[in-house]
């Protein structure tokens, strides 16, 4: 059985937020949360659709909410740098593909 790679993610609400969150399935997690499934953060309809803008792959779960948790600390303009200067780890697409 292959080991399950674990995400830190971000989602990009319709009101300008930003949502960051922990799965090990991308595509999943977002239809999830675009259905109103999950967090209460992103139930309200004013922050929906929501887009996965940036989502980085660890090789264990406590490393990955370790960043989620780091992330959701930053204040905003903290949080548009880290996306900025992390784009090399961008796998979101992969998450909005369609196969």
């Amino acid at each position: 059985m292959a080991a399950a790679e674990h995400y830190f993610y971000v989602l990009h609400c319709r009101d300008g937020s930003y949502y960051g969150g922990y799965t090990t399935e991308l595509k999943r997690r977002l239809a999830e949360h675009n259905a109103g499934i999950g967090a209460k953060y992103t139930h309200p309809q004013s922050r929906r659709p929501l887009r996965m803008i940036h989502a980085e792959v660890f090789p264990t779960r406590s490393e990955a909410t370790k960043a989620e948790a780091a992330f959701k600390k930053l204040p905003r303009a903290a949080k548009d740098r880290y996306l900025r200067d992390h784009r090399l780890h961008n796998v979101a697409e992969s998450a909005t593909a369609d196969d």
